[in-house]
């Protein structure tokens, strides 16, 4: 949109909505591109056409620290991560829009998109809501899609994002190369578990790993050779119903929230 066209929207919305899609760009898998930026992009552009909100540029990388190991990932510090985001929603905030959503594709971003928030509703009196796309897929989606597999097919290296790539990319996907997760791997002689921790009598335990201590290729669980284009299509039509649905909702409330008030006895 050239300035003008943004003014002559903003002004039209009675209570304009500013979409704030967020990515990375990391291990995927030997089945589909690394920048998942793609996917977030293709559902922000989906449900700006359905609610009538406006969908800004996709932020392409994250906070992905766990995937700096693996070349051709761009990975944002923590630090660099806040700061972007911020800027991002000041940019917005500064000219009195006050009804912002942010669509995160990438889980690993949520703990520093939720510092973001908090300062914005300290510093601005304002709700800014994080919508975490993958984590939005209910159970019964999942069963409907994997049957008896159900949500373990919910995995870093399967879906949702190998069938959401299917879907909106199919020439850049490569089925014939997915195949089941290997054998964790070790640190501190004790199993990886995903990309959090390790296990010690089955209890997890916090731990800096890295996606090639748990695995080479990215397949971290799940089964990406259950993954469709079908399904993506599936997935996606939830996702932007349901957030579109929320930005209605969204429309209608008051983002503002009362300023922190001290107390004292």
């Amino acid at each position: 949109m050239t300035f003008e066209q943004f003014d002559a929207w903003s002004r039209a919305e009675e209570k304009p909505v500013i979409l704030i899609p967020l990515g990375s760009q990391e291990i995927q898998g030997p089945m589909v591109p690394m920048g998942d930026f793609m996917l977030t992009r293709e559902v922000a552009a989906g449900v700006a056409l359905a609610s009538g909100a406006i969908a800004a540029p996709t932020l392409p990388f994250g906070y992905a620290e766990y995937f700096r190991t693996v070349p051709g990932g761009i990975a944002l510090s923590a630090d660099a991560f806040r700061a972007t985001l911020t800027d991002i929603l000041d940019n917005f905030l500064d000219h009195g829009f006050t009804r912002i959503v942010i669509l995160n594709g990438h889980s690993g971003n949520y703990p520093l998109v939720d510092q973001v928030i908090r300062n914005a509703r300290k510093k601005h009196g304002l709700l800014v809501p994080c919508i975490n796309l993958w984590r939005s897929i209910p159970d019964a989606l999942w069963t409907e899609l994997h049957g008896d597999f159900g949500k373990k097919a919910f995995s870093h290296g399967g879906d949702p994002v190998t069938s959401v790539y299917m879907h909106y990319f199919p020439q850049l996907t490569h089925a014939d190369r997915a195949k089941l997760p290997e054998t964790p791997g070790t640190l501190a002689d004790l199993p990886v578990a995903g990309l959090a921790g390790v296990k010690f009598q089955d209890i997890e335990i916090g731990m800096p790993v890295n996606v090639d201590d748990r695995c080479p290729d990215g397949i971290v669980a799940g089964d990406p050779a259950r993954s469709s284009a079908d399904k993506g299509k599936k997935i996606a039509e939830h996702l932007v119903a349901f957030c579109s649905d929320f930005i209605a909702h969204f429309r209608a409330s008051d983002p503002k929230v009362p300023a922190m008030q001290k107390t004292g006895k």
